[in-house]
């Protein structure tokens, strides 16, 4: 074999075994999230924390890659803090994934209610109606334009929650306490909304499969 043929051989195995490991910490990164998952869903960040904490060591840039909403990693661990009541390191990871992604709307959602806890409303205030309106944009989105829309949201309970929370935002008395708690329960309801979608989906395709019936 001659070093031009050598080279491009090593190269083609490095390529290989890279695509390889890629694939294998993919796969561990998506393991790790959905276990978090269950736990956050479950009412136990404190479990799901180290498990999204590993994710963001294998890939700090993982995006929610079984559904459309997107969601960081970061935004994983900010809301597991933020659950256990630690809104420092909470903010950290929420400023975190603000930054990397424009279009993560829970991130700024939880960030306003963090910084809404800390004192600094009026920023808060910004980050929870960014959220919010992000989120009922994205919701009518997936309605009018996804294939899956039918799935999201398909009697607008979410929909109205945000609406009545955006009108008392835009009002001149800020009820906060009801802003709080209402923004942190829509956030659950998110992730309990993507399990009810994969859910129906799964459920579609099985009835296509059996014809029908």
């Amino acid at each position: 074999m001659n070093k031009r043929n050598s080279s491009s051989f090593r190269a083609a195995i490095f390529f290989a075994g890279s695509t390889l490991l890629y694939g294998c910490a993919g796969f561990q990164v998506a393991g790790e999230i959905q276990q978090g998952r269950g736990a956050l869903l479950r009412g136990d960040p404190k479990l799901a924390l180290p498990h999204f904490q590993r994710a963001a060591q294998l890939d700090p840039d993982y995006i929610l890659n079984f559904a459309p909403l997107t969601q960081g990693v970061w935004t994983y661990v900010g809301r597991s803090y933020y659950d256990m009541g630690n809104l420092a390191e909470a903010r950290k990871a929420l400023e975190r994934a603000r930054s990397r992604t424009e279009h993560d709307h829970l991130a700024k959602l939880y960030l306003g209610l963090v910084l809404a806890r800390e004192g600094d409303r009026k920023r808060g205030l910004r980050e929870i109606q960014a959220g919010l309106q992000g989120l009922n944009d994205w919701l009518d989105y997936m309605e009018q334009y996804h294939p899956d829309g039918r799935f999201w949201d398909p009697g607008r309970e979410l929909r109205s929650q945000i609406e009545r929370d955006l009108a008392i935002i835009s009002g001149k008395d800020i009820r906060w306490p009801e802003i709080i708690s209402s923004g942190e329960m829509l956030g659950k309801k998110l992730e309990e909304e993507i399990e009810l979608v994969r859910r129906s989906q799964v459920l579609e395709q099985t009835k296509g499969e059996d014809g029908g019936d």
